[in-house]
């Protein structure tokens, strides 16, 4: 994938340092996007106008010639790390030899992410590398923008999400109920984890995964982030929030939908009603340089009219709307832009999520979520699924 690092180079000019140094494995966003590298263990990545990486032993060496951005990919054995090692013990031993390798691409001082290892910024300051924090965080700025490519790893990731809702919709419509309440299937309670068990299923047969995800049931779904257990009940909403990453391309997609199975409270059905309305209100105001923070108000606007609680108008609200309208998404579930309070001007290319939403422990939760991308003349929505509160 061809990234444009201009405004990277331009950063460098403005901090007035030589290079840009990561130290993470890939699972670290950053890592990963400046590296075009996927590897378990963390590795040293420098850009100074091109991209280089260091290993500290040769077991990626290979695998990173073939699949890395990197215009040079260099081993530990290159910069005499073992002669560092006996010489100088483990620790500055290793900083020696990111040291060399710095220098020998011209490098005397770098700017780093916000969360960088301390012992290797002071490890490298001990061998007179000048070490600066990076506190704006330009690498995440540049990823919150994306390429043509990297809209259609989110786009397939989220195609493979609307499989799952539909699997875990399927299952809470075949549902009967029991004589307590609980939501039973084929003779057995159905449980949140046995609709998690379903949705995660439907999403590797998809090529996608999750480390967890939320089907959240009456009290629990007054949470936001409660993911939810036990029996499920009818009568109750249930909150169903999924956001699975691609594992060929490591791009997320995310989407929430409200059911019931049964006849939800007038409350419910009234939460239901303004929840939709407050997302397609936050729809209708996102469109190049509208702030998030003015989507996040379009939403909150809706809940205030009806006298609902938010974070807007009170910060101590607990019940309500007590979150922010959306995020931005791509390698991470949650990166930038915000669609909240403080939310910056959005662009063409910035993916986000709008999903309002209403909580009340007496009551339960609500909440609707889509995915769509910011265009020239306002955004695609990239969730084609329906929203169905009460399950046929």
């Amino acid at each position: 994938m061809d990234v444009d690092f201009s405004e990277l180079d331009s950063y460098l000019d403005e901090a007035d340092v030589d290079g840009y140094l990561i130290d993470a494995d890939s699972t670290v966003a950053d890592q990963y996007f400046l590296a075009g590298f996927d590897a378990p263990d963390p590795f040293i990545t420098l850009y100074n106008g091109s991209t280089h990486i260091l290993f500290s032993r040769s077991l990626e060496y290979g695998r990173a010639l073939r699949e890395s951005r990197a215009e040079t990919v260099q081993r530990g054995s290159d910069f005499d790390y073992d002669d560092n090692i006996e010489e100088f013990g483990p620790e500055e031993g290793w900083y020696r030899t990111v040291a060399a390798f710095l220098r020998e691409h011209g490098v005397e001082s770098v700017a780093t992410p916000p969360r960088f290892p301390l012992a290797t910024a002071d490890g490298l300051r001990a061998q007179d590398i000048r070490v600066s924090p990076d506190s704006q965080g330009v690498i995440t700025e540049i990823r919150a923008t994306k390429t043509d490519e990297e809209l259609e790893h989110i786009f397939e990731a989220q195609k493979a999400n609307e499989k799952a809702m539909a699997a875990a919709e399927e299952l809470l419509s075949a549902a009967t109920v029991g004589g307590d309440g609980t939501l039973r299937y084929e003779g057995e309670p159905l449980t949140s984890e046995a609709v998690k068990a379903e949705i995660e299923m439907t999403l590797l047969e998809h090529g996608c995964s999750l480390d967890e995800t939320i089907v959240a049931c009456g009290q629990s779904a007054a949470d936001p982030h409660d993911r939810g257990s036990g029996p499920l009940h009818a009568n109750e909403s249930i909150i169903i929030d999924i956001f699975p990453q691609s594992k060929a391309t490591k791009y997320h997609a995310d989407m929430t939908r409200t059911f019931c199975h049964g006849e939800p409270s007038e409350t419910i059905r009234e939460w239901y009603d303004l929840t939709q309305e407050a997302k397609e209100a936050a729809l209708a105001a996102v469109e190049p340089g509208v702030t998030g923070e003015d989507v996040h108000a379009a939403a909150c606007d809706v809940y205030e009219a009806a006298g609902i609680p938010t974070l807007r108008a009170d910060p101590t609200a607990e019940t309500g709307f007590i979150h922010s309208t959306g995020h931005g998404i791509g390698l991470e579930v949650h990166e930038l832009p915000k669609v909240s309070t403080g939310g910056e001007a959005l662009e063409p290319g910035h993916v986000i999520t709008i999903e309002p939403g209403l909580y009340d422990p007496d009551v339960g939760g609500v909440r609707i979520e889509d995915l769509v991308v910011v265009t020239e003349d306002g955004y695609e929505n990239y969730t084609n699924y329906d929203e169905q509160l009460v399950l046929d």
